[in-house]
């Protein structure tokens, strides 16, 4: 004869580990540490700055 399992504990033990594997999806996915995140704004900041920096504003002699 087969071993007798609870049907409630071993559905709740799928849902667990079907929920550990989202996460870890998602980990893999968008997770960045915080020294990541402020790295990446610290370039976007410079880069920004270039490119204020090589804007050329049109004089009103310019406009039509």
């Amino acid at each position: 004869m087969g071993t007798v399992i609870n049907l409630r504990q071993a559905r709740k033990r799928k849902q667990r580990a079907d929920k550990a594997a989202q996460a870890a999806e998602n980990r893999a996915r968008f997770g960045r540490t915080k020294a990541e995140r402020a790295s990446q704004a610290k370039e976007d900041d410079q880069q920004s700055a270039v490119l204020k920096g090589a804007f050329r504003e049109l004089s009103q002699d310019n406009v039509e």
